[in-house]
């Protein structure tokens, strides 16, 4: 996220956003083993230990469409649910771990939770984390902050506009060119 809340500009472009995932020596991947990545040692322990409790992702259509389902494999996690209103007619990958959820968020996250057991289930930022966290659903928070200022774009927490959220003391790990924050979310 930039420092100025976007995840990405107006034209959808992440820019700079993602720069620390190669600006190391240390080689990381997610769930998808073709996709590597090269970050600092602060970063890669961070991230593994993030991405190793990841059981399943819940995605909306948006960043599904942008990313094209990420070619049927997930980025991290084994399985995930994208929110759609219509699941699309010609995924090519029919037999990937990703399921089309059409009868809302909340729906998508109970799945994901049966699926991921008692590994964590992450969203994916923008409108959705904004719905999550608006219907009591988020339980912690991870903000990969990045030290440049969009001025405009896509909100992490998309248009949340609803009551204050009190979040924990971030845990804090400094990497190079981004600082990854945690929180935990205080429930009422």
């Amino acid at each position: 996220m930039s420092l100025d809340g976007f995840i990405a500009d107006t034209s959808d472009a992440v820019g700079p956003l993602f720069d620390f995932y190669g600006n190391g020596d240390v080689e990381l991947t997610g769930a998808d083993p073709d996709r590597v990545f090269r970050t600092t040692a602060a970063t890669a322990g961070y991230l593994r230990t993030e991405w190793g409790n990841i059981g399943a992702t819940v995605i909306g259509r948006r960043l599904f469409d942008l990313t094209n389902g990420w070619g049927g494999r997930p980025a991290v996690g084994d399985a995930v649910f994208v929110v759609t209103h219509r699941a699309p007619a010609d995924w090519p990958h029919p037999d990937a771990p990703f399921t089309f959820v059409t009868d809302g968020l909340p729906s998508a996250i109970a799945q994901a939770q049966a699926f991921a057991q008692d590994r964590n289930v992450a969203i994916t930022a923008g409108d959705l984390t904004g719905q999550a966290i608006a219907a009591g659903l988020v339980d912690e928070v991870s903000i990969s902050l990045v030290p440049v200022v969009f001025g405009a774009g896509v909100r992490f927490f998309g248009d949340y506009a609803a009551s204050p959220v009190l979040l924990g003391n971030p845990q804090v790990v400094e990497g190079d060119r981004v600082t990854h924050l945690h929180y935990h979310v205080h429930k009422p």
